[in-house]
């Protein structure tokens, strides 16, 4: 067994931290987008999804994503309620740091994932239809395809998949989800994009980013070069993301907005979360590039064309351009960078492509898949919609009882 090592516990706690931090920075991002009378709404989902999943992931959550293999798709119930859990390290995922710190790590992904679908149902999902549907999602789509991924043996793994922070997991499966969600539900009354505070969103933006590099870069479980490979390509990639998006809208519009900027920014984020600890800072930029421009024309035109409410465009951020991470991680990776990963297609590895093509289709079909059957069985028994009468007033006061801002509700 390796040695505790304090360097790496340091490193892997605080950056457990900056990733909850991603959640009230989410809550602010998507607070700032949604009319005035519905931001506590959105947020009350936020801190909730934080608050159900640290309970749900000791409970169940961590054992099935990363407990012993079974066949490849889940795994077993030997760690429910962090049985057998302790300081004694884990070494098939993290040899240097405690078991339980790796929890705590893995944790915040699991919430800050389940609290991103909140934007694709934002001012239409009754409260008690989106805390069971959190825990049903988070149990039966999130834990087995983090297993697949990252999981001693699944599938997805021993197939040779290059996922460092999340990709599938995370973007492509929370993005697809929320697509699915939003089409389920139906389209809001009124649709069109009304933000109410766009100085809100940005600052969340903002702490989006920060949380971001210990997303990535903790996802290294170790303070080495590859931990500061990590944070160097998010932040590149994050930066060409901004410019890819404002460039598309400069052209477009004739004006760069700041809600783009930032919203590009996190389209660059996603891009190369799957990526972070595989490529070069150069290859970074291209991908966070194209990850906003792919992003802001799924916005801008694909949601328009096809008409779906995916209110806070979680599927044209977090879906859209994790699906580019992935193809681009299977292009631009190469072991010069990680020993531990593979070389893309640029170095001749036409078969890293492949699998990340059948990755990729994966995670997708089941997310949309499990998703549906799910809300469908949601719908039989309870009601997940607010009523007309509830919309149209305003979540805050319908389902919460508050303003955020009194005599001001639009």
């Amino acid at each position: 067994m390796e040695l505790l090592n304090g360097a790496d516990m340091g490193f892997v706690i605080i950056c457990a931290a900056l990733v909850m931090l991603m959640v009230p920075g989410l809550a602010l991002f998507y607070g700032g987008m949604v009319r005035s009378k519905n931001v506590l709404s959105i947020t009350v989902q936020n801190y909730a999804a934080l608050v159900i999943i640290s309970l749900q992931w000791i409970f169940i959550g961590y054992t099935l994503a990363f407990g012993h293999d079974v066949n490849g798709v889940i795994g077993g119930l030997e760690w429910s309620f962090l049985r057998n859990i302790g300081i004694a390290p884990n070494v098939d995922y993290a040899g240097t740091i405690p078991h339980l710190e790796f929890v705590v790590f893995q944790l915040m992904f699991a919430a800050i994932t389940a609290a991103v679908i909140c934007g694709s149902v934002a001012e239409r999902m009754t409260f008690p239809a989106f805390l069971i549907f959190i825990i049903l999602w988070s149990t039966l789509v999130y834990d087995p395809i983090t297993h697949w991924v990252w999981g001693t043996n699944g599938w997805l793994k021993n197939l040779g998949v290059l996922d460092f922070a999340g990709g599938h997991p995370v973007e492509i499966n929370s993005g697809i989800s929320g697509l699915v969600a939003a089409i389920f539900i139906g389209k809001r009354k009124k649709s069109s994009p009304e933000p109410h505070h766009i100085p809100m969103s940005i600052l969340g933006g903002g702490l989006l980013w920060f949380g971001w590099f210990g997303f990535n870069a903790g996802s290294a479980l170790a303070m080495n070069f590859t931990a500061v490979n990590a944070f160097v390509t998010t932040n590149t990639s994050a930066a060409a993301g901004a410019v890819g998006w404002v460039a598309c809208e400069w052209i477009i519009y004739k004006k760069p907005t700041a809600l783009g900027i930032i919203s590009g920014a996190i389209a660059g984020l996603v891009a190369i979360t799957q990526g972070a600890g595989f490529v070069s800072p150069i290859s970074a930029m291209f991908m966070g590039l194209v990850g906003g421009a792919l992003s802001f024309f799924a916005i801008a035109v694909l949601k328009r064309r096809l008409g779906y409410d995916d209110a806070l465009d979680a599927f044209g951020c977090h879906g859209v351009a994790g699906i580019w991470g992935s193809i681009a991680t299977a292009i631009f990776a190469s072991k010069a960078i990680n020993p531990a990963g593979a070389d893309g297609l640029i170095y001749g590895n036409f078969a890293l492509l492949k699998v990340h093509l059948i990755s990729t289709c994966a995670t997708a079909l089941y997310a949309a898949t499990v998703t549906f059957i799910i809300l469908k069985i949601m719908s039989y028994v309870m009601n997940i919609r607010v009523s007309k009468n509830e919309e149209a007033e305003g979540l805050d006061i319908s389902l919460h009882g508050e303003e955020a801002y009194s005599g001001f509700n639009r």
